[in-house]
């Protein structure tokens, strides 16, 4: 047997032991996180032991799944919920665990072929569509929600609705197949990122433009988390309420940080907070956004509460040059600057498109009786965050043009002797 077909053998032979401790990893890595972000959001304190379902609902809903609520306050009563966000703390948890372990058993390679890597990720998908199933199966509960005293609690009891309900249950047929998207494009990208992950030989001409500029995306993503890990953790020293802060962080903190990047480029976000809902941010966003009506949420409205919010400007400056200077320095030394702005450009322009599909937030809750809504006063609100995404696509492309060429010529500079250094033109 030669040496190269060592590790065809070992995946074909061990795929399925493989396979499971990815899923079961990824799995429990998510699981952790939601836990703990919920436990201390005080979700631990749900009546009816209904914690591990709203666990096993946040992880369902972190890799595109889908939770519908349904209520019922009597006779005469009607309750409305919705929510579509997606936790993203959760979600990139789960990411990068799920490809570390696509990726560890192809390290050793150079180059594999199209039906080896079909067949271990299928093995993957496999046992991730049926572990997805029972926990999306798990993820349905009921609540009572108390009206409280005075009036309303006495019209409650009138018209039958002293005891409203509202419940969510996993919508199955929708998750399932929005779980292997999101499984297949971590895997995807996993190929895409890694640079000792192995491609077929058909691909091999594509990993020169392709991978170096993913590469950067995903770090230039994951800054932005570590600078928002170390920013909430000052917070938390400096004015307390440690419990939210970790909370923010364990389930949300990218849904924070990644839509203020886009700020920081010049996007605008368009949003509204009505009732006890509540975002994720500082108290000086949930002002701007709560408003009468639609509320604008860029560096123009934000430097009115804070003129500090400039500063994000220079971050986004730093950083991507900094990502692009790293995109250049992995790429061939004959690639000219204006292909990296080029590619920098683009990479740059997708990234923002997935921050602005999956940084949406859409939440309503009411109580209405006779068809007559706002009867719950503080039980019912709404919540929503839209992105304005062409004018942010089209921010990118021109932030990505100017400092991935900018980036090349520094690079550039940093050659080792012997290599050719890229043309400025």
């Amino acid at each position: 047997m030669s040496l190269s077909a060592a590790p065809d053998l070992a995946v074909s032979r061990h795929g399925w032991v493989q396979a499971l401790a990815t899923v079961l990893a990824g799995l429990i890595a998510m699981l952790v996180v939601a836990a703990l972000g919920l436990w201390a959001a005080g979700a631990a304190d749900l009546p009816d032991g209904a914690f591990p379902r709203v666990v096993a609902a946040t992880v369902v809903t972190a890799v595109g799944g889908s939770v519908k609520f349904a209520g019922n306050a009597g006779a005469l009563a009607e309750t409305r919920a919705g929510l579509t966000v997606m936790p993203l703390s959760v979600t990139l948890t789960g990411a990068l665990v799920v490809a570390a372990g696509f990726l560890r058993p192809l390290r050793h390679r150079a180059v594999a072929g199209l039906p080896e890597l079909a067949g271990w990720a299928g093995r993957i998908a496999v046992l991730w569509l049926l572990a997805l199933t029972a926990l999306a199966l798990s993820a349905r509960r009921t609540f009572a929600v108390s009206l409280g005293e005075g009036r309303l609690s006495d019209l409650g009891d009138l018209f039958g609705a002293s005891s409203p309900r509202v419940g969510f249950e996993t919508d199955v047929p929708v998750t399932l197949p929005f779980g292997l998207l999101w499984l297949a494009g971590v895997l995807v990208l996993a190929l895409l990122v890694s640079p000792r992950a192995p491609l077929p030989p058909r691909l091999l001409r594509f990993q020169e433009s392709v991978r170096p500029a993913a590469y950067a995306m995903v770090v230039l993503l994951l800054a932005y988390v570590v600078l928002g890990v170390v920013v909430a953790l000052v917070v938390a020293v400096t004015r307390g309420h440690a419990a939210q802060t970790l909370a923010v962080m364990l389930l949300g903190l990218p849904n924070l940080v990644w839509p203020v990047f886009t700020i920081g480029l010049g996007a605008t976000w368009d949003g509204r907070v009505e009732g006890p809902f509540g975002l994720p941010m500082p108290q000086m966003l949930d002002r701007v956004l709560r408003t009468p009506d639609l509320s604008t949420l860029n560096l123009s409205t934000l430097s009115e509460q804070d003129g500090r919010v400039w500063w994000l400007v220079v971050v986004d400056a730093v950083l991507l040059l900094a990502v692009a200077f790293l995109m250049a320095s992995r790429s061939p030394a004959r690639m000219r600057a204006w292909r990296h702005g080029l590619h920098m450009a683009v990479a740059l322009a997708l990234t923002v498109l997935a921050v602005c599909l999956l940084g949406r937030i859409d939440a309503h809750y009411g109580l209405s009786l006779f068809g007559i809504g706002d009867l719950g006063g503080g039980l019912s609100g709404e919540l929503f965050l839209r992105p304005r995404l062409w004018g942010a696509l089209g921010l990118a492309l021109l932030w990505g043009l100017v400092t991935g060429f900018v980036g090349a010529l520094l690079a550039s500079r940093t050659r080792h002797h012997g290599e050719l250094e890229n043309p400025k033109d």
